[in-house]
């Protein structure tokens, strides 16, 4: 017993690889260097103002009894104008040396090959990487396309492996759009767990104006092969499949990471029958309760009732609901619930839950 592989029904050992314990924050560490300098100029400004506070609090202490400053509020608890100037002047001091850092770090990235409207935008996403070389590679054949991307087999031409490039199609003059590409990005390199698709570089240069990610190349889709007329999932592969699911999603939002886009054709599989979660385009950082969030995700037969009703303060539990409904499609070999618009879907749902 245990997950199908390929199309062909053929039957391995379960690939119920249990994962425990943390794992290492990669992104954390890659913008340690950086971050350091930002906290040490921070520190140090910081120390100058206190300074200068004391010495003029000390200078000024006979005056403290006047009723009010300009700015409001006791003398006591205020700032004198010469306090005021100080703080201004370390302000704009922190300001100017922030911003040389990060014309440094951008000069930096540029010199190892990144194009500078990437670097000026998505600095922090590229940090500690250099960029892949588009000749390393060779493409084999076209295997997927989304909204805003196409996904290709290919070979490393110096090792023979073979895998999964995902070229975005994004405008590198508009900077949101090149943020929204970053994110997915950020998030890729955040996670590390054997149920989570393994991003392995990117391909870019200076005079380009596309971008490729580079992955491990799995062979099946969750979508694929359920939709085959020859497999029939048994319960202990469902069970196998859906563990292996679950994992990865425990580790994303362990890490704060909603994925907003959990699918059958987003689950891939490989030979050995392990299940990676893919396609992170949609996936944010949870939200805080300060940030509304677009109710515009999740593909519509997944889709929780919160969302459908255009909730826009949701946390992890919509993914879970999208699991729910691959769920279901395993056993049933079709979507649970396949309405053509929000309503319909969500009158869908009120059927199977009355039934």
């Amino acid at each position: 017993m245990g997950c199908i592989a390929s199309k062909q029904a053929v039957s391995i050992t379960p690939a119920l690889d249990h994962h425990s314990g943390a794992f290492p924050d990669n992104l954390s560490g890659i913008l340690a260097s950086s971050g350091r300098s930002r906290a040490a100029l921070h520190d140090l400004e910081t120390t100058t103002i206190l300074k200068n506070k004391n010495k003029n609090k000390n200078k000024n202490k006979k005056n403290k009894q006047k009723a009010y400053s300009s700015y409001g509020g006791s003398s006591e608890l205020g700032e004198s104008r010469k306090e005021r100037n100080s703080n201004i002047n370390c302000g704009d001091a922190l300001s100017l040396r922030l911003g040389n850092l990060n014309k440094y770090v951008e000069g930096e990235q540029v010199a190892a090959g990144w194009p500078q409207w990437l670097s000026a935008v998505a600095g922090e996403a590229i940090q500690g990487w250099v960029p892949l070389r588009a000749d390393s590679f060779e493409k084999l054949e076209k295997i997927g396309q989304g909204t805003y991307s196409n996904v290709f087999r290919a070979q490393e031409l110096e090792t023979g492996k073979i895998v999964a490039l995902k070229k975005v199609r994004f405008d590198n003059f508009e900077p949101e759009s090149v943020r929204f590409m970053a994110r997915e990005i950020m998030i890729l390199r955040r996670l590390d767990h054997p149920n989570i698709v393994k991003l392995e570089g990117l391909i870019t240069s200076r005079l380009s104006c596309s971008i490729y990610l580079v992955f491990e190349y799995m062979e099946h889709d969750l979508a694929g092969l359920s939709s085959s007329p020859d497999i029939k999932f048994s319960e202990s592969q469902v069970k196998c499949y859906m563990q292996q699911l679950l994992s990865g999603l425990e580790h994303c939002h362990s890490r704060g990471v909603m994925h907003r886009d959990i699918k059958g054709s987003n689950l891939l599989i490989n030979n050995d029958g392990i299940l990676k979660m893919a396609d992170f385009g949609l996936a944010n950082f949870v939200s805080t309760g300060r940030q509304q969030l677009t109710s515009r995700v999740v593909t519509l037969w997944y889709r929780p009732p919160e969302l459908l009703l255009g909730s826009t303060d949701y946390g992890a539990a919509v993914d879970l609901w999208s699991v729910g409904c691959v769920f279901a499609e395993l056993f049933l070999g079709k979507p649970l619930l396949q309405g053509r618009t929000e309503v319909n879907n969500l009158l869908n749902y009120s059927c199977s839950n009355s039934t």
